[in-house]
């Protein structure tokens, strides 16, 4: 019986598919850190650090927005429509990071390190396969939800 594979064109796009995926997520965090450390650090600005950090991250969810629309998944859709999905995963993404160390430390007893492991493994992943599949489904004008 024969092994269905891959073609290995789609495995190489999808592995660039990642690695853009993955660059975008990278440059997002650093841009995030610096930001958060201009905001709060700087006198001129001053922000507290929750108020410096949150500017901070959605200064970095509009770089990221940006940057996995024409870059890690060259959508071809309309903001009007991508954008409100791209929020609110980013809210849901922002919501688990925020209640799995409250859950799974003071009702489980885990000790931190093991949400906050869960939130850098899961997010992501589920991130890729809700951008690719619902946020920025519609690429080089036709639309891949149906496909």
């Amino acid at each position: 019986m024969p092994v269905s594979r891959v073609p290995e064109h789609r495995f190489g796009a999808s592995l660039k598919l990642l690695a853009r995926f993955g660059s975008v997520g990278i440059v997002a965090t650093i841009l995030y850190a610096a930001l958060v450390a201009v905001f709060a650090g700087s006198e001129r600005i001053g922000l507290a650090p929750v108020q410096a950090s949150l500017a901070a991250y959605a200064a970095a969810a509009v770089f990221s927005y940006l940057a996995h629309k024409f870059f890690t998944f060259m959508s071809a859709g309309s903001h009007r429509t991508e954008a409100p999905r791209f929020l609110l995963l980013t809210a849901i993404g922002l919501a688990v990071a925020y209640a799995a160390p409250s859950l799974l430390t003071q009702t489980f007893g885990l000790p931190l390190f093991v949400p906050v492991l869960l939130t850098c493994l899961v997010i992501p992943a589920l991130n890729f396969l809700m951008l690719d599949r619902w946020v920025f489904a519609r690429r080089g004008g036709r639309d891949e939800t149906s496909a």
